[in-house]
């Protein structure tokens, strides 16, 4: 049987996903952030246009979402077989050391074309890295807490995301605030050396954490396997991943549109300045770091379908005032824009995504799953956001900003109907249960 988890250790589980996950996103969205202000300007050749430099930059930053669903598939191998505890340790030592080398990558003006070169292929392993954070610092909190309370724990790993953000735009805007010679020169290469610090932190609270009981009762009663884990997840969950990544590919696609689409974009307007934006940005992230588990809790009391659903219908509903706001030229309306996006748009429906993600899968093949079904979601949500965000606002139909919105209604569509069809897994004995007896072992399994 599930030995349970004593109250101090799911405290100290849940302090370090949450601390582990903000790290890792950290490192994740300061490129995000630096993309649209201040790559475009240092990594590709100055002849290009703003244009072609943006999406360029936009481009390099999908290659780290096309590596993610890999590393999920690395990482989640290894965590379904091995265990949660040692895996998490290698994905925050490799983000670390990436934003490390970004920090010290020289620009084009200094090494031409080997300067994007090389940025993609740190990008590229910073994306193999992040692809297997996510799925386990959330197991490792769901896995650890009582049944039910699991939305909520695992939003606390969850809501290290917008904790990551808040850092990194925060830290970024302050040292945006210096004369742009320096910042273009020295400043921004600081918050990414910053994360050396944070790594040291990360690992030391990961190192002492207890393995899974979940897993570990799995792996005592013989239920972990050989073979390929993801062979078994299209085998026996093909309706499970596949719904569940379209149905997290909304909040996805707005958590990223948030993170490092529009800055940029309201700066564009005139509306503000750079730093007072990235600001409010950083406020708005402060919030969501509350509103996740808040709507997680709710995802508890009153179920993960019911919840997602009508966080999918009062997103539609606010889609349209938030872009509005933003295109306001009004600071007030503007701030309003940024917590109707990240506090309320995205945290209603991406709260509950842990617990979701988890319920569909047996222990011994759920961090394959969870990866799995997360990491898709990511590339066709966030993985897309800036680039096709940037193309519809330059569509030439004079709709803006409401092209992004009808897009966006269209995803929160498929995720609602994605949610409603996807069969509900929800504290499933049949998967979570981990009998004493010995469970036969196939090395084809």
């Amino acid at each position: 049987m599930v030995q349970e988890s004593s109250t101090k250790q799911r405290r100290k589980v849940l302090i370090s996903s949450f601390l582990g996950s903000m790290v890792e996103y950290y490192d994740f969205l300061l490129y995000g952030a630096a993309a649209g202000l201040v790559f475009p300007h240092l990594f590709f050749d100055d002849q290009m246009s703003p244009f072609v430099g943006m999406i360029l930059s936009y481009t390099i930053l999908f290659a780290g979402y096309l590596a993610r669903p890999v590393g999920g598939l690395i990482f989640g191998h290894f965590g379904d077989r091995y265990g949660r505890k040692n895996v998490l340790l290698i994905t925050l030592i490799g983000m670390g050391i990436v934003s490390v080398a970004i920090g010290l990558l020289p620009t084009y003006a200094t090494i031409g074309i080997a300067a994007p070169i090389i940025l993609v292929i740190l990008r590229v392993i910073q994306g193999i890295a992040v692809g297997g954070e996510w799925a386990g610092a959330t197991l490792m909190a769901a896995e650890h807490a009582k049944a039910q309370s699991r939305g909520f724990a695992a939003s606390v790993a969850v809501s290290g995301a917008p904790a990551g953000a808040v850092l990194s735009t925060l830290v970024l805007a302050i040292f945006s605030g210096l004369p742009e010679e320096q910042f273009m020169s020295w400043g921004w290469r600081v918050p990414f050396l910053l994360s050396a610090l944070l790594v040291v932190i990360g690992l030391y609270m990961r190192y002492s954490l207890a393995e899974s009981p979940e897993f570990e009762a799995a792996r005592q009663s013989g239920h972990i396997k050989t073979g390929v884990p993801l062979k078994r997840i299209f085998s026996r969950y093909p309706k499970q991943t596949i719904l569940s990544s379209l149905a997290i590919t909304a909040p996805l696609f707005m958590q990223a549109l948030m993170a490092v689409f529009i800055v940029p974009y309201v700066v564009s307007t005139g509306a503000m300045e750079q730093q007072l934006a990235l600001m409010l940005l950083t406020f708005s992230a402060f919030v969501h770091i509350f509103a996740i588990p808040f709507f997680a809790w709710l995802s508890d009391r009153f179920g993960r379908r019911r919840t997602m659903l009508c966080a999918a219908v009062l997103s539609i509903a606010l889609i349209f005032p938030m872009f509005a706001a933003f295109n306001s030229g009004n600071t007030f309306l503007i701030a309003l824009g940024f917590i109707l996006g990240n506090p309320i748009i995205q945290a209603s429906m991406y709260g509950p995504v842990g617990a979701f993600l988890a319920d569909k899968y047996a222990p011994q093949d759920r961090y394959t799953g969870v990866s799995v079904s997360y990491q898709l979601g990511s590339v066709l949500g966030a993985g897309l956001a800036p680039l096709i965000s940037t193309a519809l606002v330059e569509l030439s139909n004079g709709w803006g900003s409401s092209n992004i919105a009808i897009y966006f209604i269209f995803l929160a569509v498929v995720a609602a109907v994605s949610v409603w069809f996807v069969e509900r897994k929800e504290n499933n004995i049949v998967l979570t249960k981990i009998t004493t007896e010995p469970a036969p072992v196939s090395a084809n399994s």
